[in-house]
């Protein structure tokens, strides 16, 4: 006879380093079985072949995960040049294969090109959606969707290794930002034509992968050890300005009401704490000056 499994209010931010192979739901669904939460939720899609940095956010953490999905990434990248694929990477089948004479000068050229704001067109080898299905559906049916590309920055892009045809790079990018379209812009600016062979996430909002655990790792700890690596609920939003309030407004925001803080006050999201340093959630500045309640965490949450 199987029992189930009883749902636990678990709070907080558990920076996972993803499996080769597993689909980020699926490192999701583990973590969220490991922990028997009851709510869960990841912050990026990172395609199976890749692997690293995969923040999942646990209970009142998931009101804040589209921070950290809206955040700057970086990644660690391997290209081979001289061959193109039919999904840009490893995983698909060969299309060209052209030789390779490229020197380590000219590979840095080329990936200089790409820093700064670039359109990028959207790979059909991915999970991004339409009609409700993820273009990997349609290209794997033998179905072309038209797609837009779309405006992504590239923050910089650092040659780690060049050896022959194989390459190794650091990039650190916006959101959005498809690591195999770049690889096979770079070998189309070469002239030679490359695929991704290797991607790892390095760091997302602040956080970076040395503090990420394996989920081996996870699965040899004891429950309480699993709860004594999770992040407080708001890192993920660190980056945001901090404002304390006193002890009224900080009675009066948690009923969902705007209130009135002493002292200037910047514009835009803000992170709010109440004098004892307690997380009470985000707020904004209103036109009339007082800071307004966005996304409040339950009160029986512990900071």
């Amino acid at each position: 006879m199987q029992f189930k499994r009883t749902k636990r209010a678990v709070n907080g931010v558990l920076l996972l380093d993803k499996p080769l192979g597993f689909s980020s739901n699926q490192a999701l669904q583990k973590v969220k079985w490991l922990y028997s939460a009851a709510k869960a939720g990841h912050t990026g899609t990172l395609d199976p072949l890749a692997t690293g940095l995969l923040p999942i956010c646990l209970g009142e953490a998931t009101k804040f995960a589209q921070y950290v999905t809206d955040a700057d990434k970086a990644y660690f990248a391997t290209i081979k040049l001289g061959t193109t694929t039919t999904t840009g990477d490893a995983e698909g089948e060969v299309l060209t294969t052209t030789p390779v004479s490229v020197t380590p000068a000219q590979f840095q050229v080329a990936c200089q090109q790409f820093i700064g704001e670039i359109s990028q067109m959207p790979p059909m080898y991915s999970a991004l959606k339409y009609q409700g299905k993820a273009l990997y559906e349609y290209a794997r049916a033998g179905v072309d969707i038209e797609r837009k590309t779309r405006l992504i920055s590239i923050q910089n892009v650092a040659v780690n290794m060049f050896e022959a045809e194989i390459a190794q790079i650091t990039v650190t990018c916006s959101k959005g930002t498809y690591i195999r379209t770049l690889a096979e812009d770079i070998g189309a600016k070469l002239g030679c034509g490359a695929h991704l062979i290797g991607l790892r996430r390095t760091e997302t909002a602040g956080y970076i992968l040395p503090q990420a655990v394996t989920i081996e790792q996870l699965e040899a700890m004891s429950i309480e050890a699993r709860e004594a690596l999770l992040l407080p609920v708001d890192s993920a939003i660190e980056s945001l300005p901090k404002v304390v309030l006193n002890a009224d407004a900080s009675f009066y925001l948690m009923q969902g009401q705007a209130v009135w803080q002493s002292g200037k006050t910047p514009c835009g999201d803000l992170r709010l704490y109440d004098e004892q340093n307690n997380f009470l959630g985000l707020g904004f500045l209103q036109d009339d000056g007082k800071i307004a309640p966005k996304r409040l965490i339950q009160k029986t949450q512990s900071n």
